[in-house]
């Protein structure tokens, strides 16, 4: 059966430059080796969390949707399962971090965005990239301005890139909202988007190394440097009078998720 497309308005975009070949081959070379090597690095790992989800709840060790991708191209995003076994057909499209149907170790693995590794087989297969906008549900994608929507769609998705680091506290965002897809639509996807399309009419190379070191940096050293600072804290337990320390760039990175969509314009 022919891969499913969704259809793209004719409306002519403002596209970036063509690639280079030589620069694709450079980038799609770096993409499959460097998840081939995270795979075999975390194998331990992801074997680990494998056993996880298999020992505490029912269902399928993998969950699967189908996300758009370059060019429009329909693909199925692989993670680990979170949820209930059929939480996708009986509540949003979008998850919260107040969201009853995740399960104790969903929470656990969506807080160290550990589920979203299994997507780098995505990358060697080449439905993703490691570096690019978030896929999207083709829901989403039709409630784009049409005019960015071929611009976002002209290179592959990533797992991480601006928006994902900028709205990795999405779900506490979208905590105690009575219409949660509704204000994801109005309030965060048009802040996605127009971060999208800067960030694909401005990448390079270079720019995506930089946003993978900041993405290592986010999700493995910062989380260790908090709790050890934490432990420090309750340790000395010293009430502090003085001037309060300037913040430093780890604390400004993880600012309240109310700051995403006050300082993403």
């Amino acid at each position: 059966m022919p891969p499913q497309e969704l259809r793209l308005p004719a409306i002519p975009p403002t596209l970036p430059p063509a690639i280079p070949p030589t620069d694709h081959l450079a980038r799609r070379s770096l993409d499959t080796g460097i998840a081939l090597l995270i795979l075999i690095v975390l194998s331990g790992l992801l074997l680990l969390v494998a056993v996880l989800v298999s020992c505490t709840s029912h269902g399928p060790l993998f969950y699967k949707q189908k996300r758009v991708g370059r060019g429009g191209k329909l693909f199925e995003i692989w993670k680990f399962r979170t949820m209930r076994p059929g939480s996708d057909r009986s509540g949003p499209s979008v998850t919260s971090a107040d969201d009853d149907r995740i399960t104790p170790v969903g929470r656990f693995l969506r807080n160290w965005k550990l589920d979203e590794l299994p997507q780098l087989w995505n990358v060697v297969r080449g439905d993703m990239g490691l570096v690019g906008p978030r896929p999207q549900v083709p829901r989403f994608v039709d409630c784009f301005d049409p005019s960015l929507r071929s611009i976002v769609l002209h290179v592959r998705p990533g797992i991480t890139g601006p928006t994902a680091l900028h709205f990795r506290h999405e779900e506490s965002l979208l905590a105690n909202k009575d219409d949660r897809e509704g204000f994801y639509i109005e309030q965060i996807l048009p802040v996605k988007l127009e971060m999208d399309v800067e960030y694909v009419q401005n990448r390079t190379l270079r720019s995506d190394l930089r946003i993978l070191t900041q993405t290592a940096w986010m999700f493995s050293v910062a989380p260790v440097k908090r709790v050890l600072q934490a432990k420090g804290r309750r340790r000395h337990h010293a009430p502090s009078h003085g001037k309060p320390a300037a913040e430093s760039a780890p604390e400004a990175a993880e600012r309240s998720p109310e700051d995403a969509l006050g300082t993403a314009h």
